[in-house]
């Protein structure tokens, strides 16, 4: 069984975010990056299913700049085997990041496709479903809890409800959830060894697949600053501001 993993790589989530001034974008010059976290629970994920004997291979795909291919590598520090780095300057929407994963996918032919349930830049959560539509795979999203059987997998899922347990057939397409395990460190030999591991680079060009935007960004702003709230003494001091102050009532 062969494990195709989704990574990418993101503003560090304890990074306080900055718009630029000419409101193009948010700020990534000098700016520490990191691997999206829920990525990080589909890359042990992965792991510790070829370390049950369930799997043979992992391999880790990103797409964006060569920097990118630093994210790749702390991947493979944590253990997978080889990377696939898909290179583009471009930010991309979901439907081309899914259409690049399908194509991957199509030569590489994965039993499991796992990746991050959304990313913490763009929040989108859309690419794990786009990717199984496209493929025509089972999708189990929000994934807590990975079970592998002979041809199927349960899943055990996060919903509004509580949890959701699902029988899925094998090849599907799996996004985790940050309560599914926790991600293991890499270590300095780890690291060292990670340095000679394989990456396959391809452009996103030469992939034969239409990756054109469909969204204009306009702007990036800052959101509103709100208003300082008041305490108030009492329910009867609440109403009066409510009625003659807010209006709501």
């Amino acid at each position: 069984m062969k494990l195709l993993v989704t990574v990418k790589r993101v503003i560090d989530y304890n990074v306080q975010i900055r718009v630029k001034s000419d409101g193009s974008g948010v700020e990534k010059d000098n700016v520490k990056m990191s691997m999206n976290p829920p990525d990080e629970n589909a890359v042990e994920e992965a792991l510790r299913i070829k370390e049950s004997g369930k799997a043979d291979e992992v391999i880790v795909l990103s797409i964006g700049s060569d920097k990118a291919q630093e994210t790749i590598r702390t991947a493979l520090a944590m253990g997978a085997d080889r990377g696939i780095h898909i290179k583009t300057d471009n930010e991309l929407e979901p439907l081309a990041i899914s259409k690049i994963i399908s194509k991957i996918a199509e030569e590489e032919q994965p039993s499991i496709i796992l990746m991050g349930k959304q990313a913490i830049d763009d929040d989108s959560n859309q690419t794990g479903q786009m990717t199984s539509a496209l493929l025509s795979w089972p999708q189990a999203t929000f994934a807590s809890k990975i079970e592998i059987e002979d041809k199927t997998a349960i899943v055990t899922r996060e919903i509004d409800e509580g949890l959701e347990r699902i029988k899925v057939n094998i090849p599907f397409v799996a996004s985790c959830d940050l309560r599914l395990n926790e991600p293991r460190y890499a270590s300095l030999p780890n690291i060292m060894k990670a340095k000679k591991k394989p990456i396959d680079i391809k452009d996103a060009n030469s992939l034969g697949i239409d990756i054109s935007s469909r969204i204009e960004q306009l702007k990036v702003e800052e959101p509103p600053v709100r208003q300082k709230g008041i305490m108030v003494n009492d329910v009867s001091e609440l109403v009066q501001k409510l009625k003659h102050e807010a209006k709501v009532i």
